[in-house]
């Protein structure tokens, strides 16, 4: 799907992944290591569980960055905040981390779509109003899968216009990746099931086999690492309200 949207000008190549989720892809890569060359701007609601001095410092726009009617962080808050980082920290490595192509689905046919967040909002024979995991009512046939699809490229597109955008203005090399895939009815291993979603611990080339897309520049930054600057906490009542709108609780 990435080489087929792309936008984006590079050498593109493939890696395995170490996480078919995002928290499994930080424990596994940064988890009991220290990287104060680093600054990480994220959107991921995983990201308050690593330690404290992973990196030189985290930038969490869980808080101030949160849109409560898309219920995620748009690609250009997630850009700005990207690039007042790199001005501040000229002498560090980024990582950028983006929600998307993660839903919820913020295009114009995504919004559309009968969800919130992750969760799709149906009723059942009985009368009552319950939440219904997306990819569960995927699943089952309560959503058509091609305008799951579609929704989920249009979430793809806006994310590679904003790294476009971002990449004119970062200086140095820069790669654009991703912690992991996503299960479109994809038929999984070894019980023939067909799986959604991205759960934890499961080694399938539609989860771990990720774009990697090498972008060079004519000059390389000069990078030091130095003592970790305190990063602000955000609550565990915004930490859990963000899990459960993307879908991680």
């Amino acid at each position: 799907m990435f080489n087929e949207q792309n936008i984006l000008d590079g050498r593109l190549e493939r890696r395995r992944s170490l996480g078919s989720e995002s928290w499994e892809f930080l424990q596994e890569n940064f988890v009991g290591e220290s990287h104060h060359d680093v600054v990480y701007v994220t959107a991921n609601p995983h990201a308050p569980k690593l330690p404290a001095g992973t990196f030189h410092e985290v930038i969490n726009l869980l808080e101030n960055g949160w849109d409560p009617e898309l219920q995620t962080v748009r690609p250009a808050t997630v850009v700005d905040a990207a690039v007042d980082a790199h001005e501040t920290y000229p002498n560090k490595r980024l990582i950028i981390h983006f929600m998307q192509p993660h839903y919820p689905f913020i295009g114009e046919h995504g919004q559309t779509l009968t969800h919130r967040g992750l969760l799709n909002s149906t009723e059942d024979e009985d009368g009552s109003n319950r939440e219904r995991h997306l990819w569960g009512s995927l699943g089952h046939g309560r959503l058509d899968i091609d305008a799951v699809w579609r929704a989920y490229r249009e979430n793809l597109d806006i994310a590679l216009e904003a790294v476009s955008g971002l990449l004119d203005t970062l200086s140095g090399k820069s790669v654009v990746t991703s912690d992991h895939g996503n299960l479109v009815g994809e038929r999984t291993r070894p019980l023939p099931a067909r799986g959604y979603g991205h759960p934890r611990g499961l080694d399938v080339p539609e989860l771990r086999n990720v774009p990697w897309l090498v972008v060079e520049a004519d000059e390389r930054r000069s990078v030091v690492a130095e003592e970790p600057v305190e990063s602000s906490q955000l609550g565990s009542d915004v930490i859990d309200d963000r899990l459960s709108a993307l879908g991680y609780k």
